[in-house]
């Protein structure tokens, strides 16, 4: 297959995994009920170890009922820049905080980027705030061209 470009990617390391995850506001999360998917984009923010996810509820939520129902949920940053790209996936339980924790941290200013309003009354609006207990974390990077080479064996030019 001539045709096709392949781009050789690494493992990030720990300290790699949280830059990535800081520097970016949303993703996807990936949630299941029986045989159902379902699989939403949410904004998020990771600190100190811990993947703070937000969801709204206008009283009938589906995003919500999945996540109430998923035993592992699996949530995935991303991003590119030209050719450079990564990835993280964070696999494992969701647990909603609690009202205290949730107010504390919607105390602070815009803690998630702007909510993302669509055909809800903002005052219908209800944030919940989940954290993904991550089990796994993992992340993948583009090598760059000089990573490539010397996998390759082709050497520098």
């Amino acid at each position: 297959m001539d045709h096709i470009s392949y781009v050789e990617t690494l493992g990030m390391t720990e300290t790699e995994l949280g830059e990535h995850l800081r520097g970016v506001e949303a993703g996807v999360l990936a949630l299941a009920d029986g045989g159902e998917a379902y699989a939403v984009p949410v904004s998020f923010r990771y600190d100190d170890g811990r993947l703070l996810l937000r969801l709204t509820d206008d009283g009938d939520s589906e995003k919500l009922a999945f996540a109430r129902a998923t035993d592992s949920a699996t949530f995935v940053a991303f991003g590119q820049d030209g050719t450079d790209s990564w990835s993280v996936l964070a696999r494992g339980p969701l647990v909603e905080l609690d009202d205290e924790e949730t107010d504390a941290l919607l105390a602070e200013p815009d803690p998630f980027g702007a909510v993302r309003v669509f055909d809800e009354a903002v005052t219908d609006i209800e944030i919940r705030v989940f954290e993904l207990e991550a089990e796994s974390l993992t992340g993948r990077r583009t090598a760059g061209v000089d990573a490539w080479r010397a996998v390759a064996g082709t050497g520098s030019e």
